[in-house]
C-alpha cells in the first residue's frame, strides 16, 4: 500500500540527511564556532540508511534527496549514492550541496547514479561571501557549479536565501544569470525559524496537532507509545553567541512578490514555465533568457497543500515536516532488530502524523533542530 497521508496527499519523496557536520557557518544557521554534533555512534551507518531507504520504496516512496548538513563532507559518500540509486523503486536520487567539495566529486556523483544537484549560493560577492558563509571561497563554489553542469547533474539548481539589507540588493544580478547560462535560479523566502536545545514533550502541541489537522487519534497500534517526540519552545532559550535568532530572521524576511517585481523591473515580464522536478516551487521564464527563475514561498503561498516529502535526520529520526515538531526514532528499532514490518509501520505512523501545513505565522516554530540536524 502507498503511503497517503490524512489530507490525501502522496508521499513519494524521502529527504535523507547523512550527516550534520557541515563545512561552512552561515549566519542563518549556525553560529560562527559551530555547534555541538551527534556523537558518531549515533549518526546513521550507510548501511542502515540503505536498509531504510528500501523501505520507503517498498512503500512507494521512488524520490529521495541527499541532503545535511553538508552530504560531500562524509566519507565515501559516492559508494552510498552509488547504493540509493540502484535500490529497486527508486526513480530519482539528487542532492543538495554548499558546493564547496562539488568540483572534487561531481563526475563521480554522475557516474554513480545521481542525476541532479541544488547549490546553495547566497551571493556572487566575494566579500559577502565570505561574511555569510563565514568559510569557504565563492570561486570554488563557482567551479563547483560549472563541474556539475559538465558532469550532466541537469536541470543544475541554484538557491538563493533572500536576506533584507543582507543580499537583497543582488536579487537581479542572479536573475541575469540565466540570461546566458541554463540554470534554474530558486529565490526561497527566509524560514523565521528559532532554535532551541530544550527539548520536552508538550501536551499542548499533541492536542493541537490533532485539532489543526482535524484529525483522530492515530488508528495505528503503537501510537500511544511514546514514539512521536514533540518538542516545546522555551521562551526563556537564546539562539548561540553569532547565530540569528527568531527576531533577526523575520526582520530579513523579503516577501515572493517584492522579488518578482525587482526581477521584472530590470529583466522583464516573467512568463510560468515548468521544469522537471519542480517540486514545491513556482517557476518562470523572461525574454530571451536560456534559464529559469523559480520561487520557493513557504511563507507567503500555501505550498504545504502539495507536500509529499518526509525527511530522514542523521541521527536516524523520521519527521514528517521541516517547519513543524514531531519525529519517531527509527535509529533504535532498526539497531535492535526490527522486522521490515516494523520499519514499515513506523512509517506509516509519521505519515498518518503529517500536519496539514505549518503555523510560523501563528508562532508554533520548530525548535530542539538545527537545520544542519534536520536535513535542509
Amino acid at each position: 500500500m502507498k503511503l497517503i497521508d490524512p489530507f490525501n496527499r502522496k508521499i513519494d519523496y524521502l529527504r535523507v540527511s547523512v550527516t550534520d557536520r557541515c563545512n561552512f557557518r552561515c549566519i542563518y544557521c549556525m553560529p560562527e564556532e559551530g555547534i555541538s554534533v551527534a556523537p558518531k555512534e549515533n549518526i546513521l551507518t550507510y548501511e542502515e540508511i540503505e536498509r531504510l531507504v528500501s523501505v520507503a520504496a517498498s512503500l512507494g516512496m521512488c524520490r529521495i534527496r541527499i541532503t545535511g548538513g553538508e552530504p560531500l563532507v562524509r566519507r565515501d559518500i559516492v559508494e552510498l549514492v552509488q547504493k540509493v540509486a540502484a535500490t529497486p523503486g527508486i526513480q530519482e536520487t539528487t542532492l543538495t550541496t554548499n558546493g564547496m567539495l562539488l568540483a572534487q566529486y561531481a563526475q563521480s556523483l554522475a557516474q554513480a547514479g545521481l542525476q541532479r544537484v541544488n547549490v546553495s549560493l547566497d551571493t556572487l560577492k566575494p566579500g559577502r561571501f565570505q561574511r555569510i558563509a563565514r568559510r569557504g571561497s565563492l570561486e570554488v563554489v563557482l567551479n563547483g557549479i560549472d563541474a556539475a553542469y559538465e558532469a550532466g547533474l541537469r536541470p543544475l539548481k541554484i538557491n538563493m536565501v533572500v536576506m533584507r539589507n543582507i543580499n537583497d540588493d543582488e536579487i537581479t544580478d542572479f536573475a541575469e544569470l540565466v540570461r546566458h547560462r541554463p540554470f534554474d535560479i530558486r529565490y526561497i523566502e527566509m524560514m523565521p525559524i528559532n532554535w532551541s536545545d530544550d527539548e520536552v514533550v508538550s501536551p499542548f502541541l499533541t492536542d493541537s496537532l490533532f485539532k489543526r489537522n482535524g484529525s483522530q487519534p492515530s488508528q495505528y497500534p503503537n501510537s500511544n507509545a511514546p514514539t512521536i517526540r514533540l518538542l516545546c519552545k522555551q521562551p526563556e532559550s537564546s539562539p548561540p553567541l553569532g547565530m540569528l535568532d527568531a527576531v533577526q530572521l523575520r526582520r530579513l524576511f523579503v516577501p515572493t512578490k517584492e522579488i518578482r517585481e525587482r526581477i521584472e523591473s530590470r529583466c522583464g515580464p516573467l512568463s510560468a514555465t515548468m521544469i522537471k522536478t519542480n517540486g514545491p516551487a513556482r517557476t518562470f521564464r523572461y525574454a530571451g533568457a536560456v534559464g529559469t527563475i523559480s520561487f520557493i514561498s513557504q511563507i507567503t503561498n500555501a505550498n504545504c497543500q502539495a507536500c509529499n516529502r518526509l525527511r530522514l535526520t542523521a541521527d536516524g529520526f523520521l519527521r514528517p515536516c521541516l517547519m513543524a515538531n514531531g519525529e519517531i526514532n527509527l535509529r533504535d528499532p532498526i539497531r535492535s532488530g526490527a522486522s521490515d514490518e516494523k520499519l514499515t509501520e513506523l512509517f506509516r505512523t509519521v505519515v498518518f502524523h503529517k500536519p496539514k501545513e505549518h503555523y510560523v505565522e501563528e508562532g508554533l516554530l520548530p525548535v530542539g533542530r538545527n537545520m544542519n540536524q534536520i536535513g535542509g
